[in-house]
């Protein structure tokens, strides 16, 4: 079974992506498709009010653990004045839109990359709309997240809107937020 620290680093850069690597990666889950199984995990710690921290670091890679990250990612969430927060840091829904458009982003580079597309610039607006009633309780007919979100990306490349559009669809996170995605969840008292 291949493992990460296994994959080659060569120079064969476009769009700031290693592309041997990437086809290095590819070629590992070809060869064992055991390789494609990754589980990414998050730890977080309510801190105070609206306020919360997550820690990021451990993750598997083809059910093994992967040992190239040495640092932890703290990420503080917290909500604006308006819903009694102290604004700190960005709440969990602003997280979501930034989840949504990195991963719009890195994922149509990377793809563009290992097609020799090359990407110039990429800069993206978001709007999430949202009706807090859900959230709050008022009402059992309002969904309790966003009712629809925009993104309205433009990108500086010779390649086509459509075959760019095609290569940002393979975005794991827009799938997650366009498609249902079942969720265990589970809580107990200490």
């Amino acid at each position: 079974m291949a493992s990460s620290n296994a994959i080659q680093k060569t120079e064969n850069i476009t769009n700031g992506v290693n592309v041997d690597q990437v086809l290095a990666v590819i070629d590992a889950i070809e060869d064992d498709p055991g390789f494609a199984k990754w589980q990414i995990r998050a730890n977080n710690n309510w801190i105070n009010g609206g306020l919360n921290r997550s820690r990021i670091k451990d993750f598997s890679v083809g059910g093994r653990e992967d040992d190239t990250r040495t640092e932890t990612f703290v990420l503080d969430s917290d909500e604006p004045l308006p819903m009694s927060g102290k604004d700190s840091a960005p709440n969990a829904m602003e997280f979501v839109l930034h989840a949504l458009t990195s991963c719009l982003t890195s994922t149509l580079v990377y793809h563009a990359a290992v097609r020799g597309i090359e990407v110039e610039a990429i800069e993206s607006h978001l709007e999430g709309d949202m009706d807090v009633r859900g959230l709050l309780g008022l009402s059992d007919e309002v969904r309790k997240g966003y009712n629809k979100v925009r993104v309205n990306m433009r990108v500086k490349s010779a390649a086509s809107a459509e075959e760019l559009t095609e290569l940002a669809m393979f975005s794991p996170v827009h799938d997650i937020v366009s498609q249902s995605l079942p969720v265990e969840f589970t809580l107990e008292t200490y």
